[in-house]
């Protein structure tokens, strides 16, 4: 599921969240011009460039799933969206809303049921990227997802995002204190981690990869060697990785994220979980990570959600973790 990022879609001087009020005016001074008959509009800055758009639009179709737990928590309800991309928990009520089209995958989106939510905007981008133009002729797209590419990193990004939406649906107040406890944990872990080396992994199919490519985004916020940096693995769980490789390494932790927890359907157990996965590993018996039990296990949504939700309680985890081991030694 690696994501398909269109260069052309990075904004070349600020990433997603640096917005002006339409014509130099702030929100709730537009907000007032919007009682004296004109709309009040934004104007943001995104990965596609300079654009207006409405402030707290009505009918809003959400693709990007970073975006997903903002909106439930400030009680905006999607009239579509691609309902595979929920996470398994915390969604039951848009995941049972018969009102909500669910639009499909990134793979095979269903762009008629986009157009027949009527939206007033699309908040696209991440694993919808490459069809930004086709939805463009249905609504305004809004793509302000976090990126790699993103000034100052994927972690800045998605501080970007959290503010540029909080000023679309008038929520600046919650939208800072969201990027307050990024920031909080971020700092927690740095403080915690102090150049240790660490094995990022993903476990799919019951095996054992490197999950640098879509977890590697972590080291951002915390002082940790990657053991394999430099070889991002297969984000699907075979490149073929060997676990004596890993045992080799010898990494001081392991993060691990467990991709069949999250791609599982509702309701059911993985067939193998990422624990039990590892758990039977033979050549891990006297690595550092298995004999310390210095191994971290994100929430296993986390492939789903890859929001600023998520990286802030993997940053807690990762202080929680570090800071219980080093008292232990104590």
């Amino acid at each position: 599921m690696k994501l398909n990022l269109k260069s052309m879609l990075v904004a070349p001087a600020l990433a997603g969240a640096m917005i002006l009020t339409a014509c130099g005016e702030s929100s709730s001074t537009a907000d007032n011009a919007g009682d004296a008959g004109d709309a009040a509009t934004v104007t943001v800055e995104t990965n596609n460039g300079s654009m207006e758009v409405p402030v707290n639009p009505e009918r809003v179709v959400a693709l990007d799933n970073k975006s997903f737990e903002m909106l439930r928590d400030w009680g905006i309800t999607p009239v579509a969206l691609p309902k595979t991309l929920l996470p398994n928990n915390g969604f039951e009520e848009w995941r049972a809303d018969d009102s909500i089209l669910d639009v499909g995958t990134h793979r095979e989106p269903k762009l008629e049921l986009v157009s027949e939510a009527q939206p007033d905007l699309i908040i696209g981008g991440s694993r919808f990227t490459e069809f930004t133009d086709d939805l463009s002729d249905i609504a305004p797209v809004v793509d302000v997802s976090a990126l790699d590419e993103s000034e100052g990193g994927y972690i800045e990004g998605l501080k970007d995002q959290t503010l540029a939406l909080g000023r679309i649906f008038d929520k600046e107040p919650e939208a800072e204190a969201i990027v307050g406890e990024l920031d909080a944990a971020t700092e927690a872990a740095k403080s915690a981690t102090n150049g240790e080396t660490v094995f990022l992994s993903v476990v799919s199919g019951g095996k054992i990869d490197n999950g640098a490519q879509r977890i590697g985004r972590l080291l951002e916020g915390v002082d940790l060697k990657d053991v394999f940096a430099g070889d991002a693995g297969d984000i699907h769980g075979d490149s073929g990785l060997a676990p004596e490789a890993i045992a080799q390494a010898d990494p001081d932790w392991m993060i691990v994220l467990d991709r069949d927890t999250a791609t599982t359907a509702v309701g059911e157990a993985p067939a193998q979980p990422a624990a039990a996965v590892i758990d039977a590993q033979e050549a891990f018996a006297n690595t550092t990570f298995a004999t310390k039990d210095q191994i971290i296990y994100l929430d296993g949504d986390f492939y789903k959600r890859e929001g600023i939700e998520s990286y802030t309680e993997a940053f807690q985890q990762i202080a929680d973790a570090f800071t219980a081991a080093s008292q232990s030694a104590q």
